[in-house]
C-alpha cells in the first residue's frame, strides 16, 4: 500500500490528496479515540492484579496507527514537493514561513484560540533572514488566561515543533523571544534559477475572482485636469496588478455623461450649429464651448429655460437629442483618448447614463422594502450609524449621483458578480462612499465577509508653493499640457546628458516618452496615495534618489552588462538551466534575496492597495544590485586591451533575475523602459 502511494502520488490532484490527507488524520483521531478506551480498560484490569492478561487488540490498534503516522508522513513530504521550486511560479517565502510556524504555534499552545503569528523579514542580516515574533504576544495572551510563561520559553516549543520544510536551514532565540530563522541558500539558489528558466510567474491564485475597479471618471465636455492624474495613475497601476496575479478585471470609466448641464450645451449646439444633424459640427475647443454655454446659461433666462427643457427631452430620449448628446460625448472621447494614449491606460466607458433605468429599479425597491422617508419633498434614506441621509430622489422628481452610485453599486455586484469592486476616487468623497457601501450592505446586496468593496482615496497633487496645483493665472492645470510640458523637460534632459549624440533619432524619442511619463507616473505612485504630494518636475526628472529617472538609468546599464560581455539571450537561457546561481559572497545573498521577496511585496498592495510599497522596493533592489555589482566581478576584463577575459556566468544570472523583477515591477507601475536611453 505504502509502495502504490508512492508511484501515484504524483498524479493525484492537490485537492483529493488534501482530502485524503484530512480523512487519514481523522481515522487517526478514531483510532486514538478507541485507543484511549482501550488503555482505560488495561488500568481498570492492572487494578486487579489477577485478572492481568496483554491485550491483542491493543498491540494491533497500536501497529495499526503507526504504519497510517507513516503512510500520514509520506503523504506530507509529497505535499511539501509540491510546494518546492520545481512549480513555475514564484514562491512567496514569507507566506510559506507564515504556514510553517502557523503549524508550530498551534502545536505549542493548543489552548489559544486565534494565535498571533508574525513573520517578517529581518532588518538586520547579522541576525538571519527572517524573524517570528509571535512568543511574546503569546505570553501576554496566556496571562490574560491566568497562566505565566516565559516568552523564550514558547519560543523554544514553537522552534521544537516546527514540521520538516524545505526552506529552514537553522533557527536561533534571540532576546525575550525572538526566533531568528536562517534560510538554506541551496534553496535559495533554485528559486532563482525557477525565476531565470520560467520567468516572473505569480504565485497560484485559489480561484480567479473577478475584480471591478473604478477609476479615472472625468466629466464629457469639460478637459481632464491635474485632479484627474492620481485617479487614472493609481487606478491603472491596481488593474495591472490584479491582472498579473491572474484576476478577471473590469477597469471602469464612471464618466460624467448625464445631467442638466447637458441641456445648455444642447442649446447651444442648436443656435451655434443648426445643421448638427446633417454636418458634424466642428468642435475643437469643447472647454470654450462648455464656458460660452454656461455663460449664456447664467445670463440669459430665455436660454436657461430653453436648456431645461432640453433636458426633459434628452431624458425621454428623443433621437434628435440623443445626437447631439452623442456628438458632444464623442468631442469629449477623443480628447479622453489622447491621455490616455500617452499614459498606456485601459479602460472602459460606462457612464452615468448606462445606470438611467436601473436607478428607478433602485428606488423602486428600496421603497418596497419601507426604508425610504419623505424629507420636503425628497426621497432619502438613512443608513444605521450615519447622520447623513441618503437622497434617492429630488424634490422635482430627478435622481442624484446617491441614486446613480447606489445603482452603480447594485449592477457591479449582481450582473457583473464582482468579487472585489474598488473606487479609485479622491479622499474627499470618501465620507460619500462610505455611505453608500454601508447602504449596499443593509439592503443585503453583500456581505463584506465575502464581497470586498473598498475606497482607494488619495489627498491632492499641491504645487512647489504646497497649495492646490495650478497655472500662474490661478487655473486649473490641464493635463494635456502638463504632459507635453513633461515631454519638453525630458528631452532637455537627455541633450543635457549628450543622449542625443549616440542614440538614433527614434531612439531619442522612445527614451524621451519613457522618461517623461515615467516619471510622472512614478512621482505620483511612489508616495503614500492617501497623503497629498507635491508635483516638482526638477526633482522628479533628477536621476538621484528614489525617481523613475534613476531607475530607468539604472534598468538600462543592468540590461547592457550581458550585451557589452558579447552575451546573448540564448547563452543566457541555457546557463539558468545549466548553472547553479552560488551565493557565496554576502552581497550575492543580500540581492538573491531581495529579488525573491517580489511576490511578498506584491501580496501587501493586493492587501492595502499602497503602491508606493512597490516604488520602494524597486529602488531598495536597484541599491542592493549596485552594492553587488560594485563588489562582485561579473565580467573581468583586460585592463589594457578592454578583452573579456572572464565571465562569472552566476552573476551574469544574477543581473538577469534583478533586471526581470524591475521590468515586471515596471509593468505594473505603467512604466515603459526602453533598451536604449
Amino acid at each position: 500500500m505504502v509502495l502504490f502511494c508512492r508511484r501515484n502520488i504524483s498524479s493525484c490532484c492537490k485537492k483529493a490528496l488534501n482530502h485524503f490527507i484530512v480523512s487519514l488524520i481523522r481515522n487517526g483521531e478514531r483510532l486514538r479515540e478507541r485507543e484511549i478506551r482501550s488503555l482505560s480498560a488495561e488500568i481498570e484490569i492492572l487494578k486487579n492484579p489477577q485478572n492481568l492478561n496483554p491485550s491483542q487488540r491493543l498491540d494491533e490498534l497500536r501497529e495499526e496507527n503507526a504504519k497510517l503516522k507513516y503512510r500520514l508522513n509520506i503523504l506530507k513530504r509529497s505535499l511539501q514537493e509540491d510546494k518546492s521550486p520545481d512549480n513555475k511560479s514564484m514562491m512567496n517565502i514569507n507566506q510559506r514561513l507564515q504556514q510553517i510556524f502557523s503549524e508550530a504555534i498551534q502545536a505549542s499552545c493548543p489552548e489559544l484560540d486565534n494565535p498571533p503569528l508574525a513573520v517578517t523579514p529581518n532588518q538586520q542580516a547579522k541576525f538571519g533572514d527572517y524573524q517570528c515574533n509571535s512568543a511574546m504576544a503569546m505570553a501576554q495572551m496566556l496571562k490574560a488566561k491566568g497562566m505565566k510563561v516565559n516568552p523564550r520559553e514558547i519560543a523554544e516549543k514553537i522552534v521544537q515543533n516546527l514540521p520538516d520544510n524545505e526552506l529552514i536551514q537553522k533557527t536561533e532565540i534571540a532576546g525575550p523571544g525572538f526566533i531568528n530563522v536562517h534560510l538554506k541558500r541551496t534553496f535559495v539558489s533554485k528559486l532563482l534559477s525557477n525565476l531565470l528558466v520560467n520567468g516572473v510567474q505569480p504565485p497560484p491564485l485559489e480561484s480567479r475572482k473577478k475584480v471591478v475597479v473604478d477609476f479615472s471618471s472625468p466629466n464629457i465636455a469639460k478637459e481632464m485636469h491635474v485632479g484627474h492624474l492620481r485617479s487614472t495613475i493609481i487606478g491603472e497601476s491596481i488593474c495591472r496588478l490584479f491582472e498579473f496575479l491572474g484576476y478577471d478585471v473590469l477597469r471602469l470609466n464612471h464618466v460624467g455623461d448625464w445631467g442638466t448641464q447637458f441641456g445648455m450645451l444642447i442649446a447651444h449646439l442648436q443656435d451655434k450649429f443648426p445643421d448638427y444633424l446633417a454636418v458634424s459640427p466642428p468642435i475643437s475647443d469643447l472647454q470654450a464651448f462648455y464656458k460660452e454655454s454656461k455663460k449664456r446659461f447664467d445670463d440669459d433666462e430665455d436660454f436657461k429655460k430653453r436648456a431645461y427643457q432640453c433636458v426633459v427631452r434628452l431624458q425621454s430620449r428623443e433621437p434628435d437629442f440623443i445626437k447631439a448628446w452623442n456628438l458632444i460625448c464623442d468631442v469629449s472621447r477623443r480628447e479622453f483618448q489622447k491621455i490616455y494614449d500617452c499614459l498606456d491606460v485601459t479602460i472602459v466607458e460606462r457612464g452615468e447614463s448606462f445606470y438611467q433605468e436601473m436607478m428607478t429599479d433602485v428606488v423602486k425597491e428600496i421603497e418596497g422594502r419601507g426604508l425610504v422617508e419623505m424629507d420636503e419633498g425628497r426621497k432619502i434614506v438613512f443608513v444605521p450609524g450615519h447622520s447623513i441621509p441618503l437622497t434617492v430622489v429630488k424634490s422635482d422628481g430627478g435622481y442624484t449621483y446617491d441614486t446613480s452610485d447606489l445603482a452603480a453599486l447594485r449592477q457591479r455586484i449582481f450582473d457583473e458578480k464582482a468579487d472585489i469592486i474598488i473606487y479609485v476616487v479622491d479622499s474627499g468623497q470618501g465620507t460619500h462612499l462610505q455611505l453608500v457601501y454601508a447602504a449596499g450592505r443593509m439592503f443585503g446586496w453583500y456581505d463584506p465577509q465575502v464581497t470586498r468593496v473598498e475606497h482607494a482615496g488619495f489627498g491632492v497633487v499641491l504645487g512647489e508653493d504646497k497649495k492646490k496645483f495650478k497655472t500662474r493665472s490661478g487655473d486649473t492645470v490641464r493635463l494635456i499640457d502638463l504632459l507635453d510640458e513633461g515631454l519638453k523637460r525630458s528631452m532637455d534632459k537627455l541633450k543635457e546628458k549628450e543622449r542625443d549624440k549616440v542614440l538614433t533619432p527614434e531612439e531619442l524619442v522612445a527614451a524621451q516618452r519613457s522618461v517623461a511619463f515615467g516619471c510622472i507616473k512614478y512621482a505620483d505612485l511612489s508616495h503614500n496615495r492617501i497623503n497629498d504630494y507635491v508635483f516638482s518636475f526638477d526633482k522628479m526628472l533628477d536621476d538621484r534618489g528614489n525617481t523613475a529617472a534613476y531607475l530607468l538609468y539604472a534598468f538600462t546599464r543592468i540590461r547592457s552588462i550581458a550585451r557589452l560581455a558579447n552575451i546573448d539571450e540564448a547563452t543566457l537561457r541555457k546557463a539558468a538551466e545549466t548553472t547553479e546561481v552560488l551565493l557565496d559572497h554576502e552581497k550575492e545573498w543580500k540581492l538573491g534575496k531581495c529579488i525573491l521577496r517580489f511576490p511578498e511585496i506584491l501580496q501587501k498592495i493586493l492587501d492595502d492597495l499602497l503602491l508606493h510599497t512597490l516604488c520602494d522596493y524597486l529602488y531598495e533592489l536597484a541599491t542592493t544590485f549596485t552594492e553587488f555589482y560594485d563588489s562582485c566581478y561579473c565580467v573581468e576584463k583586460d585592463r589594457q586591451t578592454g578583452e573579456v577575459i572572464k565571465v562569472n556566468m552566476w552573476r551574469m544570472l544574477l543581473c538577469e533575475a534583478t533586471a526581470a523583477v524591475m521590468a515586471k515591477g515596471f509593468d505594473i507601475l505603467g512604466i515603459n523602459p526602453v533598451q536604449k536611453m
